[in-house]
């Protein structure tokens, strides 16, 4: 249970409350900027952190990695498109589009490492996929939500001025960072545990901003408790036919058990970091942005209590 409430689930639970109950904060403390800001200096450190060398040099188990990106990338959309059709044209069709929001995410990157590295699997594997999911995300969540997603007004969005706010916002300072990693990698990885928080702390505002606008138009108010309930329900049975798969994936395809716990712990894994500083790009000025987030707020928390307990299951067969 403690991975279930750590400080950060717990924050995002207080955001929520907060952008319900004081709406409307965002411009008085000028959150947008604070959160644009924040947004650049995010992916500026992640770029530091990455070490493209190392990535380079773990390219021979490309079973291991084609597998994880399939099931990000292409297992788990493919999963939600076809309700789209049954969602279209209805009071239904924000949730399916949270939904294939959540299912078009890269994996996440600290966690699945470390989870990967508790359940004793191939470490170098979960490192290089992570990273690299992190980076195709920047790229592929844009283009497939893309498709979907309508502005204020109905019409399509901007395409062209989103990948233009993307790449200001997120994939500059991302190369930056990156071609920043031989000089400046070393330093601020001693401030990893700082920069964790400060992380955190956007996704907090992000929370916030995209929630107290929702509640402010009234866009929670067409939707039950129920339904809430309902959409947790499809988001844990997502994760459970993701693992399922996954893991099926793995034995078709002859894996050691250590590329197994890989595939299965990194494919089934989604990125809230990602999700939230992407949507502060992606649904500017849309209302139903809290929507949008409610199914990567739900899974996060899920899949970090789920995988560490099997994770250490795993991990307790050498002990054995």
């Amino acid at each position: 249970m403690r991975k279930v409430l750590d400080p950060f689930v717990v924050g995002l639970m207080v955001m929520i409350l907060l952008a319900y109950a004081v709406p409307g904060l965002e411009h008085p403390l000028h959150l947008k900027l604070v959160i644009d800001v924040g947004v650049v200096l995010i992916f500026f450190f992640y770029g530091l952190k990455l070490n493209v060398g190392s990535l380079v040099s773990d390219l021979s188990n490309w079973k291991l990695h084609v597998g994880v990106q399939m099931i990000t990338y292409v297992l788990y959309p493919l999963l939600i498109l076809p309700f789209y059709f049954t969602a279209h044209d209805t009071v239904y069709y924000s949730f399916w589009i949270g939904l294939f929001y959540l299912a078009s995410l890269p994996s996440t990157v600290s966690s699945s490492i470390v989870m990967v590295s508790i359940a004793k699997g191939n470490i170098p594997g979960a490192i290089f996929n992570a990273s690299l999911s992190g980076l195709l995300g920047v790229l592929i969540t844009p283009v497939l939500i893309g498709f979907f997603i309508t502005n204020q007004s109905g019409a399509a969005m901007d395409f062209g001025q989103v990948m233009l706010d993307l790449f200001l916002h997120i994939l500059l300072p991302l190369i930056l960072g990156i071609a920043l990693n031989k000089f400046l990698g070393a330093y601020f990885q001693k401030y990893s545990s700082m920069l964790a928080w400060f992380d955190k702390v956007i996704i907090w505002l992000i929370v916030y901003r995209s929630f107290s606008e929702s509640f402010t138009l009234g866009v929670f108010q067409q939707f039950g408790g129920t339904l809430i309930l309902i959409l947790l329900g499809v988001v844990m049975v997502l994760f459970a036919s993701i693992f399922f798969l996954s893991n099926k994936a793995a034995d078709w395809l002859g894996f050691s058990i250590e590329d197994k716990i890989t595939l299965s712990f990194c494919g089934t894994k989604k990125s809230l970091v990602h999700g939230s500083v992407m949507a502060s790009v992606l649904f500017v000025g849309m209302s139903e942005s809290g929507i949008y987030l409610l199914p990567i707020l739900m899974y996060h928390p899920f899949q970090i209590f789920v995988i560490s307990i099997i994770a250490q299951r795993y991990g307790s067969r050498l002990a054995s």
